[in-house]
């Protein structure tokens, strides 16, 4: 699928309202309702769109902790099993599998203390393979989010622009 400006518009404008509806895009975009009912069925099919969701506070959910976790693999014998095992773990946001020391980052988000490291300590190093954590925890947090700007699209030098604004109104 090739997109073309307007797809890029509709995915812009749902990562920063997934609530928007189709009416109010196909003003925004300058199509029809039905326009940008066929381009969001297209943009899903495609997997460009994976999911909607929405974004809470954690903490007034009672989960007071946020946390990244390298965790080192012994052997990529073992890659698949943990995936499986991290799948199953509530509190693992995300798993990433990166270079460099570790064999994956983890971002976790827990009630307190005693639950990190019930999490670690049971539930992490007893996953088959496992040889190592190491854990940071987040004491505040400057910018969290999931908007993904295309690299191939005019939208970017519009964000460029906007963020230089932004530093010379500063």
């Amino acid at each position: 699928m090739t997109l073309d400006t307007i797809d890029y518009k509709l995915l812009d404008l749902l990562q920063r309202n997934a609530r928007i509806t189709q009416l109010e895009m196909a003003a925004a975009v300058g199509l029809s309702q039905p326009a940008v009912a066929e381009r969001m069925r297209k943009l899903e099919q495609e997997r460009l769109i994976t999911g909607y969701t929405a974004r809470v506070d954690g903490r007034k959910l009672g989960k007071d902790i946020t946390a990244f976790i390298g965790v080192r693999i012994e052997h990529p014998k073992y890659n698949g099993r943990f995936a499986k095992d991290i799948l199953a773990l509530p509190d693992v946001l995300e798993c990433h599998r990166i270079t460099g020391p570790d064999s994956y980052l983890l971002k976790v988000v827990t009630e307190d203390t005693q639950s990190l490291d019930r999490l670690i300590s049971d539930l992490l190093r007893h996953i088959p393979g496992v040889t190592r954590t190491l854990t940071t925890v987040v004491t505040s947090s400057i910018k969290e989010g999931s908007h993904i700007t295309p690299a191939a699209s005019e939208h970017v030098p519009k964000q460029r622009r906007r963020i230089a604004a932004n530093r010379k109104r500063r």
